[in-house]
């Protein structure tokens, strides 16, 4: 029996840093849920070592190594550790002048409101 697809359920993108749906593009045109839009992946490598060219198609994203030829994303995932360049910068909240962390406490919070 076949199901036929439904509007919409053609091409589902990923976002590459948690697997999420991705709905939002970050600065390299990569597809990218809405938390991870301010992140870039770090430079991406081949698996006979040299550098990969990411570009934009049709389909999405794909890269193009000039000994191996194109490759897509999802390929290139396989054998590279994503990381995320701005992850440092987001996990550490500000600081103020003596060294002591600062944190915004809102109204509808349940740790401090009980």
């Amino acid at each position: 029996m076949r199901i036929p697809k439904r509007y919409g359920q053609g091409r589902i993108d990923r976002c590459p840093f948690c697997g999420k749906q991705a709905t939002a593009e970050n600065r390299q045109g990569v597809p990218v849920c809405r938390e991870h839009k301010t992140s870039m992946l770090n430079e991406m490598k081949c698996v006979c070592g040299e550098s990969l060219l990411m570009m934009k198609g049709k389909y999405g994203i794909f890269f193009n190594c000039p000994d191996c030829g194109n490759m897509g994303l999802s390929r290139v995932m396989e054998f590279n550790e994503i990381r995320d360049m701005n992850e440092e910068q987001r996990e550490m909240p500000p600081k103020t002048g003596d060294g002591k962390k600062e944190f915004t406490v809102r109204s509808d919070d349940p740790d401090f409101f009980d």
